[in-house]
């Protein structure tokens, strides 16, 4: 079955940098239809995210921000990113996440607004809800978005590629034309029909892709979808080597990919080994435990592997008042309690894990790829702020900020704008009748997961990313195979992507000799 759908603008994806642009567009009178591939339209990275977002704090200034961020990222930002962020960022959280959406950020006893510090940052500038900041922030975008009268939402969709004129017209003088992108293959899950949707513009908002590595903060869905289609597209990616490791992920054996905030450290909690000793002063003595993420992430690997112990620990009770725990970081002390572990009295036991995309789609200070009429916001986008290495709480900052951005320069040139003739893009044509075995998915995919942890995760080797690039060749040729002949489903669109991902990931890290940042080569 086929269906056609026609919109002013498509965004695939609905985080904080997707539902931003949605609803600057929409509230300019413009169509937009979003898709996103979760059940619950909710489901996204920024609802997961623990730890807060970027305002201002006292005695704070743009360009002390944009100092801040450019340390955490070794010099290597892009200097126009920074500055933007640095200085559209503060108002914007105020305008639309306060005044248009009401997302309630705690406030100290008298009415002012609560303000902490995180790792790199010189001042306590973060703005938070408790330890639920980003989901606060989804459910509060989410509320308008549902009810908007020029926004259709369509959850349980799944992007399946991008379709651009030179790969999919029937016109065969198209390919002759420069790149651009007027749409997207869309699978409804639920009645396994593929819609054409045309689109004068396209917005990738698709997220990261942990889900590649075997250890991940990121939720299912992460799995590099917007990278692997924006590739196969012949949008340019730069960057991809930089993979932050998040220092501190719950470890237990039947416990979830479950996040312990970098909060819970500018909070007062320390990093310890099973005796309860801090080590973080052997490796970073300014910042210690408040040092950048990849050096805290590298750090507890090099304990892990001189104690021989999976995990270290994380210290709360010892630092922080029992009470202050339980009001500061609900969400923590309920998920730990159900494996266990009271975190005012016991020590937790934590380990690093891949947490955010520092690369992705190069997009310029508007959020345009180098594909005409393709946008790419929040995380699969490159916009260079974050160099190689992202500090706290600037990603849901910048996909506020260049969500909007997108937007801003969408209302501009949609007037000039036409549809491409719809009668040149054939339906959807599924070759296999089949539907994939999810045993074959699955395994398929737990071999991308242990490839990428062993041989491209914290510490990178010439021999380990040679060995990986070689597996994951050979692998993505049997996976290219299947995706063919069988029946497309939004397991079989996620393994074709993450394979590609991998691939782009472990070649971008090959080819980087240097260790810079969250690149580490030993």
């Amino acid at each position: 079955m086929a269906g056609y759908l026609e919109t002013d603008v498509l965004i695939i994806g609905c985080g904080i940098a997707g539902g931003t642009a949605a609803l600057q567009l929409a509230d300019a009178g413009i169509s937009v239809t979003i898709v996103t591939r979760a059940k619950p339209p909710e489901e996204s990275n920024t609802y997961h995210a623990q730890g807060g977002i970027i305002y201002q704090g006292k005695n704070d200034s743009p360009e002390l921000l944009a100092t801040d961020i450019q340390r955490a990222g070794v010099g290597y930002n892009n200097p126009e990113a920074v500055k933007i962020i640095a200085t559209e960022g503060p108002p914007l959280v105020k305008d639309i996440l306060m005044d248009r959406l009401g997302v309630p950020f705690e406030t100290t006893p008298n009415g002012e607004l609560s303000r902490v510090r995180e790792g790199a940052h010189s001042s306590s500038r973060i703005l938070h809800v408790a330890d639920r900041t980003g989901k606060a922030i989804e459910v509060a975008l989410m509320n308008v978005l549902k009810s908007h009268p020029n926004i259709t939402l369509l959850s349980g969709h799944t992007a399946i590629d991008l379709l651009t004129p030179s790969h999919h017209s029937t016109d065969r003088l198209a390919v002759y034309a420069p790149l651009s992108c007027i749409g997207a293959y869309v699978l409804n899950q639920d009645e396994d029909r593929v819609i054409r949707c045309l689109a004068k513009n396209t917005i990738l908002a698709t997220g990261g892709l942990g889900q590649i590595f075997l250890q991940t903060t990121n939720p299912p869905g992460a799995r590099g979808d917007g990278l692997a289609m924006a590739q196969r597209t012949g949008a340019r990616l730069i960057n991809c080597e930089f993979i932050q490791f998040h220092p501190t992920m719950l470890y237990h054996q039947l416990g979830p990919n479950f996040l312990i905030s970098e909060t819970v450290r500018g909070e007062g909690a320390r990093l310890v080994n099973a005796d309860g000793t801090p080590f973080m002063e052997k490796y970073d003595p300014v910042w210690k435990d408040l040092a950048p993420r990849d050096i805290v992430a590298r750090s507890i690997y090099q304990e892990m592997l001189k104690s021989g112990a999976p995990n270290v620990w994380l210290d709360l009770r010892s630092y922080i008042k029992p009470q202050r725990i339980r009001d500061r970081f609900p969400a923590i002390y309920d998920e730990c309690l159900k494996y266990g572990i009271d975190i005012t009295q016991d020590l937790v036991p934590v380990v690093p894990a891949a947490h955010y995309f520092c690369g992705g789609v190069w997009v310029d200070k508007w959020g345009r790829s180098t594909v005409r009429d393709l946008f790419a916001v929040g995380e699969v986008a490159c916009t260079g702020v974050h160099g190689a290495n992202r500090m706290g709480s600037t990603s849901l900052l910048e996909g506020l900020v260049w969500g909007n951005r997108a937007a801003q320069k969408i209302i501009k040139q949609l007037p000039d704008q036409t549809y491409y003739d719809n009668t040149k893009i054939p339906d959807w044509q599924d070759i296999g009748d089949d539907l994939p075995d999810p045993a074959l998915v699955q395994q398929d995919m737990s071999s991308i997961r242990h490839i990428m942890w062993n041989y491209v995760g914290l510490i990178r080797t010439t021999p380990r990313l040679e060995r990986a690039l070689s597996d994951l060749r050979n692998l993505e040729i049997g996976i290219e195979r299947f995706y063919r002949v069988t029946r497309v489903t939004d397991g079989v669109i996620g393994l074709r992507n993450a394979i590609r991902s991998a691939i782009v990931v472990t070649l971008a890290a090959w080819s980087n000799k240097t260790s810079i940042g969250c690149h580490y080569r030993e």
